[in-house]
């Protein structure tokens, strides 16, 4: 299934099934109204991610006779599909991205091109992102006033759905709710100059609207591997670059058994993959513009659109 997060003619907020054949969002609060269901499942999509296997099944039962609760899927505004996770980490699995990047900070900076540390290849390597500055698809980033260097990242990111700490790599697939896109936009000027001190990211990625996810949350069922997704970055409609998630160096498995060691994962915790090679503009020499519209898109989930505005 895809489920989305969107916005009802009444501007609250509602969780439903995306049908993109038929061009329709169910809605399925309304939708279990009407069947006489229990609604407390669908209250948010934190809601349906807590209520587990059962939450699902009812939003299969209900997708499979889809009743008539939906809206059109053509003009509505979809919202990040998890709005506010419990936690975000985004990780760095790509290897092609990390010597592309250590390449282009050399020439930035000045300071001499750095080997890939032996760790990078030892273990997944993360940092917990800012929660509270998510977005959803189709909606303007207006860049922090700080920064002259305008950057995207083409990543997929895995939802958690089920708790659990120590996790073994054969049962992490229980864990995962769905996967969805994630562009990890990045004041690629402030980045530099303030991981020069070992510590970070912080205002390279910390402002409002710099972690956007969309366009919706798409079930394990419906993905199959993961590891076998094609991945693309566009902008202005014009292929900047991408790759394939086969290329992730730690796979899922890896990255949830060592974020979980000695430390429980919560449900509604969002983990990104990092940047796919060539996923961002500065492995290719390149920045954003004032008014760059950039989609990124992973086979099997869809398009995630977002327009960057330079501050007035």
């Amino acid at each position: 299934m895809k489920l989305a997060t969107f916005v009802r003619k009444d501007g609250s907020p509602a969780v439903g099934v995306v049908d993109t054949e038929r061009g329709q969002i169910l809605d399925l609060a309304l939708a279990a109204r009407q069947s006489g269901m229990p609604e407390r499942h669908f209250a948010s999509m934190l809601a349906l991610i807590d209520a587990g296997s059962d939450g699902l099944a009812e939003a299969r039962r209900l997708a499979k006779t889809w009743p008539a609760a939906y809206v059109s899927l053509k003009g509505a505004k979809l919202l990040a599909p998890l709005p506010e996770p419990r936690q975000m980490r985004d990780c760095m699995v790509f290897e092609e991205h990390v010597a592309n990047a250590y390449k282009r900070a050399s020439e930035r900076t000045g300071r001499p091109l750095a080997p890939i540390p032996q760790v990078w290849y030892d273990q997944p390597i993360y940092y917990k992102a800012n929660r509270f500055a998510v977005c959803g698809p189709d909606i303007d980033v207006t860049w922090p006033r700080y920064s002259q260097v305008m950057d995207f990242e083409l990543e997929m990111a895995c939802v958690i759905g089920k708790r659990g700490k120590d996790i073994q790599p054969d049962h992490a697939h229980e864990h995962i709710f769905g996967f969805t896109i994630f562009n990890d936009l990045s004041a690629r000027d402030a980045q530099m100059v303030e991981m020069a001190a070992m510590l970070g990211p912080a205002k390279g990625k910390d402002f409002d609207n710099a972690n956007v996810l969309g366009p919706w949350i798409v079930t394990p069922d419906e993905i199959g591997d993961p590891h076998a997704l094609t991945m693309e970055a566009r902008v202005n409609g014009e292929r900047w670059g991408g790759g394939t998630s086969a290329a992730m160096h730690h796979r899922w498995p890896a990255i949830l058994a060592h974020v979980s060691k000695g430390e429980t994962i919560y449900a509604g915790e969002v983990i990104c993959s990092g940047t796919v090679g060539t996923g961002c503009g500065l492995e290719l020499g390149r920045q954003l513009q004032d008014g760059d519209v950039v989609e990124l898109e992973i086979e099997k989930i869809g398009v995630l659109k977002t327009r960057v505005l330079r501050p007035k």
